[in-house]
């Protein structure tokens, strides 16, 4: 038998709608009412001031190591515009711009970052999962998700998302297989910013592109420019209304790029040049955004002042609140069994005295306390 060529009849498209001095193609601009688009702007530049924030708040000791998100915003902030209250979020630890729109609490946020687990819990009525730091862990619970969304039948979707790096990890492979498999109402969302910490992206994997990767499981993919709120919608919706209907997964390679650290314990000074960076900070989605509702008459420099103003406002206060919270330091042994073994009443005994002690300013050691 002749050789010959296999066809196999999936798609992947490129989607840019907003270039890079907020110029737009009309003929894909997606219809977004005037105060959605002051609201989207106004969360994207809420998470770039959060971001900063919480940059100077690692340097000064008040939170622990913080992974920014600048430069990011528009490839989170898209699906989450894109998706309703019932549907669910899984993020994994560089989409702050899409759990202000959800609803998150900068202070809970902040909570988060500081290493407190209360953090990590989920205020009433939030379809979302916290941050997930473990690389491409967060795949393998959306696609869960997702497949509990299908098998519930109440039309929900789920969004996941996972870094370059995060799709060499085996987790992402075992989720992207169950998700075309099971053809579960999965969104898996690449925010390719193309940097594994140290490692390029050219480094991660040999293919084209990362989209392509969803064709060996089944399912169709976009490759979208990530710094491009309008393309990240316009992609956002019509995979949402497919897997919606019942027309299961789709892969979104978002290209961005992280113009900050990897985190606070990191300097990229070590791997990367200034002038690669100069040239994404070109690309950079908050100007870019403001640049197009400014010429679209929805924004203009007062209004734009004002909400830096109220922006600056709440972050105070969440900051305020979020140093105000004392956190029980004995719930390591409350929350371990419903009833606490005497090992582990033993062991909060001496943790008790060690604070009286620390606290009374006496020389000598309490004789149980190791």
């Amino acid at each position: 038998m002749p050789r010959k060529t296999l066809e196999i009849p999936r798609k992947i498209e490129w989607l840019s709608v907003l270039d890079h001095e907020g110029n737009l193609d009309k003929k894909l601009e997606p219809k977004i009412p005037a105060e959605d688009l002051r609201k989207l702007y106004k969360t994207m530049l809420n998470s770039r001031m959060f971001d900063e924030r919480c940059f100077h708040m690692q340097r000064q000791g008040r939170i622990g190591t913080y992974g920014p998100t600048k430069g990011q915003e528009a490839a989170s902030l898209g699906f989450a515009y894109a998706i309703g209250k019932d549907d669910w979020l899984v993020p994994s630890f560089r989409e702050t711009a899409a759990m202000l729109w959800r609803g998150w609490e900068m202070d809970k946020i902040l909570l988060w970052w500081a290493g407190n687990e209360a953090g990590a819990s989920v205020a009433e009525g939030i379809n979302d999962l916290p941050i997930c730091v473990p690389v491409a862990s967060q795949c393998q619970y959306g696609m869960g998700v997702a497949w509990g969304c299908k098998l519930r039948g109440k039309g929900q979707v789920c969004i996941t998302f996972c870094g370059d790096g995060g799709t060499s990890e085996g987790d992402f492979h075992e989720a992207m297989n169950f998700a075309g498999v099971y053809q579960t109402p999965m969104v898996m969302v690449i925010q390719n910013n193309q940097w594994a910490i140290s490692i390029p992206r050219e480094s991660q994997t040999a293919s084209q592109t990362i989209a392509q990767k969803a064709v060996a499981y089944g399912f169709d993919a976009f490759q979208v420019d990530g710094n491009d709120l309008l393309a990240v919608i316009v992609a956002a919706r019509e995979a949402v209304e497919k897997a919606r209907k019942g027309g299961g997964p789709t892969l979104i390679e978002c290209i961005t790029y992280r113009l900050g650290v990897h985190t606070t314990a990191d300097d990229p000074k070590k791997y990367r040049s200034d002038d690669e960076v100069k040239e994404w900070e070109a690309k950079d989605p908050l100007p870019r955004l403001r640049d197009y509702l400014i010429k679209k008459g929805v924004l203009d420099e007062k209004g734009d002042q004002a909400v830096r103003d109220e922006i600056k406002a709440a972050l105070d206060a969440a900051t305020h609140k979020f140093e105000q919270y004392r956190h029980d330091q004995y719930e390591m042994f409350h929350h371990m069994f419903a009833d606490m073994t005497p090992e582990l009443q033993r062991q909060m005994a001496e943790l008790k005295d060690y604070h009286e002690w620390k606290e009374s300013g006496k020389k000598r050691q309490p004789s149980r306390v190791i």
